[in-house]
């Protein structure tokens, strides 16, 4: 048989093309298509998951394909060699566009995550494009005992007829405008030979690089594969604020895995960068595509950790026992945080359960937390045409230390966000205590992004909650029943050691919800 024979027996190579496309203008769900006519396309929810599924579309074609054939022409050189004329500026009629080498099975991916694509083809197209990766190659066949008719001179008997290359020593198939005389072209001087990601078993991300000898092994392939996808969606022209999330969801617990295994301190504050920008991103995406959005009162993460952080110092710095206390004197820290003073009236005070508002309000005077320019009488008598300055001298800023971070934007949402949580038009109706009050608090500070109480929804420790509340651990089951029946909680449970419980959908806007690194 001559080679021409065996150059006309030849197979076009199989191409497999996976696209991933955006569904519709403004819309999260994706389309994924394949170039063969016996795929239809898919639909699904998210980019993740559309890459998920595209990769594993063309993995199964991978699987069916059984490998490249030795009698398979290229499909590089079919379709133009495309790829190779953009990398090299030459083309398949080029001398150095030639086609040569075994007969492969190569696969590349678009770095943004946009497409797959697997073809066979011969090495030096494979060779060609930057990334590609040759998964299988043809089997050789069995040498012809003597040389045919047409075969080129001098061509080594050990090459035999019909041998899965594309030599270019071997006579020009008519139309193929392939010549002889060229052998496979060797690797560019200086050119490393390219060594896989997992063989190298090191990688670098956020700054740092992973050591090679990092254990387990599982952590250190997923801080590499993290490095490689946040580089990857860097260069995507198209963001995808859903899958950035998950990513730093996932940096935030590698992270924190991280600096368990060695202790280094400078890990964990990673994480809880992570952390936080896996909620700003997911806060966003929420607010572009209005799905699952929350219109909360606190609008952002820092809001919700300057909450907390508020709640926290008012509970070890308040200079009066009991909740009543514990309450103004919350109301009175947001109305002078950062400043030190700040403007209050009869009503603001009044308007809170306590009782007895003189005799709490003089208890902070006595103690001297709280500095009056008249009586207490004055301050209740007063309205909002005629406020009392009242000055709390531990806030100033000269003695403060810098406790609270935030500005006068930020005070003033905090502080309206917790009259709105204790002044609740069901907790006034109920007539709820002032624990019950700070309690209604303390969960919305202290929920998941659903309303479940505690990070991930996993409950609150039963005395972290009742310090926060001034009450004592025996009695918070009466007091969540109380919030209960003011359809604050639902689905309540209430052990020696831990509370859960779920907002209800209408407080919800007053969830300050945790990040992952609590």
């Amino acid at each position: 048989m001559t080679q021409a024979g065996v150059a006309s027996e030849r197979v076009t190579g199989r191409v497999w093309t996976v696209r991933l496309d955006a569904a519709g203008r403004g819309a999260a769900a994706v389309k994924v298509t394949c170039s063969r006519a016996a795929c239809s396309s898919q639909r699904l929810d998210s980019a993740a998951s559309g890459r998920s599924f595209a990769a594993a579309h063309l993995k199964a074609h991978l699987r069916a394909a059984g490998g490249p054939r030795f009698e398979a022409s290229c499909a590089c050189r079919a379709e133009g060699c495309q790829g190779h004329i953009e990398k090299t500026g030459q083309g398949p009629a080029g001398a150095s566009g030639r086609c040569a080498g075994a007969v492969v099975l190569a696969v590349v991916a678009d770095p943004a995550g946009r497409w797959w694509r697997a073809w066979e083809c011969c090495s030096r197209c494979a060779a060609a494009h930057p990334g590609a990766r040759v998964v299988a190659t043809a089997p050789a066949v069995a040498a012809s005992p003597a040389p045919g008719v047409g075969e080129a001179p001098g061509r080594a008997a050990g090459i035999g007829v019909g041998a899965p290359v594309f030599s270019a020593d071997a006579p020009a198939v008519p139309g193929s405008g392939v010549g002889g005389g060229e052998q496979l072209p060797a690797p560019r001087a200086g050119a490393a030979a390219p060594r896989s990601r997992r063989a190298q078993r090191w990688g670098k991300i956020a700054q740092r690089v992973v050591p090679h000898d990092l254990q387990p092994v599982v952590l250190r392939d997923e801080l590499i594969e993290l490095g490689d996808a946040f580089r990857a969606y860097q260069q995507s022209g198209e963001p995808d604020l859903a899958l950035l999330a998950g990513l730093h969801d996932r940096k935030a617990l590698a992270f924190t895995t991280w600096a368990d295994m060695t202790g280094d301190g400078s890990l964990r504050a990673e994480a809880r960068r992570a952390g936080q920008a896996a909620a700003n991103v997911r806060l966003q995406h929420e607010q572009r595509t209005g799905q699952g959005a929350v219109d909360r009162v606190l609008t952002g993460p820092n809001q919700w950790e300057h909450a907390r952080g508020v709640l926290a110092y008012v509970r070890d710095h308040a200079p009066v026992p009991g909740p009543e206390g514990r309450l103004l004197t919350l109301l009175l820290t947001l109305r002078t945080a950062g400043r030190g003073s700040g403007n209050v009236t009869g009503l603001d005070v009044n308007g809170l359960p306590l009782g007895d508002a003189g005799q709490v309000l003089q208890g902070l005077v006595d103690a001297g937390w709280l500095r009056l320019p008249g009586t207490v009488d004055d301050l209740l008598a007063s309205s909002s045409e005629n406020p009392t300055h009242v000055i709390v001298p531990s806030l100033l800023p000269h003695d403060n230390g810098g406790q609270f971070g935030f500005g006068k934007s930020t005070r003033a949402k905090l502080s309206g966000w917790a009259q709105k949580a204790v002044g609740e038009r069901t907790l006034r109706k109920k007539k709820t205590s002032a624990a019950v009050r700070l309690l209604a608090l303390a969960c919305a500070a202290h929920s998941s992004a659903d309303g479940r109480l505690g990070p991930f929804g996993r409950g609150l420790e039963v005395e972290a909650l009742a310090g926060l509340c001034a009450v004592d651990a025996a009695e918070l089951g009466e007091l969540m029943e109380q919030l209960t029946a003011a359809e604050w909680l639902t689905d309540i449970s209430v052990t020696d050691t831990h509370v859960t419980a779920r907002l209800c959908e209408r407080v919800l806007a007053l969830g300050c919800p945790l990040q992952p690194a609590h």
